[in-house]
């Protein structure tokens, strides 16, 4: 026997594990094409926990003796809303146009009079387009007839921009159109120029930044009772600022951080800007916090862990995301095969069924139904995982979700430790949508000046919605009554003009008319 017979087992042993090797990469590849198909072209929402294979889950598992032994077949119910057009809100006033014929029309062909017999009703929606008028301060002067020297004038009302023509109500206009309807400043001077108004983008972008220096103080005593709450939600997303000292397109981050108990006694909902995403602009927003602090896995909140006073909560929705791209990034005729991302995802959505049925309850009735129904599925799903750890890919989508699961598993379980916590981060990555939205309008921001005051601004219209208060009656109010404290006040000063201090005096924002 040569030499080269001899080594032919090893060739073939290296060739065999070359092969698989590559067939390996070929997958990853082609998991990424398909996520990236669907991401592009397929439907985005994650509304419903459960995928429609789930409704057969026995028959789905029915091929893999280890998940159909954890598969439980389960009814699923709902109620299938009913087509058609929704009545007009009833508390909006109503102008009646009566129809009748004229009397030459009221007779029969018969040649008999007509009578009324009844009437038919329905209902149109009419809108009066923003009216746009000038307010004249006419200030009063008083003399003395004695002294002929003592002259006294009517004060104006105190203004929030001082010797400006911007009312509250005009300022409150700008910014709620801005940082609520996303309307960039720009679309903003087109729209008053149809009514013959010359307002340029650099008058409003002036009145912006004064607005939010003004309202500054008010802001931080807003983060003074959040940082006093026992439970706080965090994320972060990224913006561009042009002159902040760096190479331009260097990212920056919009932080956002909001009350996260079940029902809050005082929501607030803050958004911070900062130059970078590293971990210790959290812990210094957060100084002084003492509590559970709910993120998406982001290591950078792990130095909140340093000092012992936060405990970190996961998000059960980035973990079902990553089973469901998992489900995505499968050929097509394969995905209803698929059982191990079937059952993964079966067993969160039944995690989830329970946090329905809950949402109702107390907290202390939460934490009680938790402990029956929501431990027990967490406990199938973390033997499943540690059982599939070894039979998948590490870098198969698939293999991230798992081994996702297993690294923050102690994260994503703390929610049972108390009924006011939440199962994931979704309410945050809800309040943080309406800046996304806004970025893809105008892009950037100029400057870090720019960038604080937006991040103030949409504070004050997010902790308003959180509130349940019409945002440009809240904020019109503000900006009417914090100019009278003057220059110098006391910080509790501003307490009584918080939102949860101000229910009774703005309209609430499920009753606007």
């Amino acid at each position: 026997m040569n030499e080269a017979t001899q080594t032919l087992p090893d060739n073939i042993a290296e060739l065999q594990k070359l092969v698989l090797d590559l067939q390996v990469k070929v997958n990853w590849y082609e998991e990424q094409f398909r996520l990236s198909q669907h991401k592009r072209f397929g439907v985005s929402s994650e509304k419903g926990a459960v995928h429609p294979d789930l409704f057969n889950e026995a028959e789905t598992f029915a091929d893999d003796h280890a998940e159909s032994d954890a598969a439980v077949q389960e009814t699923i119910t709902y109620t299938r809303k009913k087509p058609g057009r929704k009545a007009l809100p009833a508390d909006l006033p109503r102008k009646i146009d009566r129809h009748e014929l004229p009397e030459s029309e009221q007779i029969c062909d018969c040649g008999h009079a007509l009578h009324v017999v009844g009437e038919a009703s329905s209902e149109q929606l009419e809108i009066i387009p923003a009216q746009v008028y000038v307010i004249e301060h006419v200030q009063v002067k008083y003399a003395c007839r004695g002294c002929e020297e003592g002259f006294k004038t009517a004060p104006k009302p105190a203004q929030p921009i001082p010797k400006s023509f911007a009312t509250p109500g005009l300022l409150a206009y700008i910014i709620i159109s801005k940082f609520l309807d996303s309307l960039p400043l720009y679309r903003q001077e087109a729209i008053f120029k149809r009514y013959n108004i010359e307002l340029s983008r650099a008058t409003m972008s002036n009145w912006v930044l004064t607005i939010a220096e003004l309202l500054k103080p008010y802001y931080d005593r807003l983060k003074h009772h959040l940082i006093t709450q026992t439970f706080i939600q965090a994320d972060e997303t990224t913006l561009t600022v042009v002159q902040d000292g760096r190479e331009n397109g260097t990212k920056s981050y919009m932080w956002l951080y909001q009350s996260g108990e079940h029902r809050p006694l005082y929501p607030v909902v803050l958004y911070d800007y900062q130059s970078t995403r590293a971990g210790y602009h959290a812990k210094t927003f957060l100084s002084g916090f003492k509590g559970y602090l709910q993120t998406d896995g982001f290591p950078g909140y792990h130095l909140m862990e340093s000092d012992a006073l936060v405990v970190l909560l996961g998000c059960m929705a980035h973990a079902r995301r990553k089973f469901d791209d998992a489900l995505k990034a499968l050929p097509k005729e394969s995905r209803k095969k698929s059982g191990k991302v079937q059952l993964a995802l079966s067993l969160i959505a039944k995690l989830y069924a329970v946090e329905s049925e809950i949402k109702d309850l107390t907290v202390e009735q939460r934490y009680l139904v938790r402990q029956q129904k929501s431990k027990p599925v967490l406990n199938q799903l973390k033997a499943w995982c540690d059982q599939s750890v070894t039979q998948v890919t590490k870098d198969s989508r698939l293999g991230m979700a798992i081994h996702y699961v297993i690294n923050q598993w102690k994260y994503l379980t703390r929610y049972l430790q108390d009924g006011a916590l939440q199962i994931d981060n979704n309410t945050v990555e809800q309040r943080i949508k309406p800046f996304v939205i806004g970025r893809k309008n105008w892009l950037v921001n100029q400057t870090p000046r720019g960038a604080n005051a937006s991040a103030l601004l949409y504070s004050l219209v997010q902790t308003a919605k959180a509130n349940n208060l019409e945002p440009f009656a809240y904020l019109k109010y503000l900006l009417t009554e914090l100019p009278k404290l003057g220059r110098h006040y006391q910080a509790e000063q501003l307490d009584q003009f918080l939102p949860w201090n101000l229910v009774e005096k703005i309209q609430p924002l499920d009753k606007v008319a």
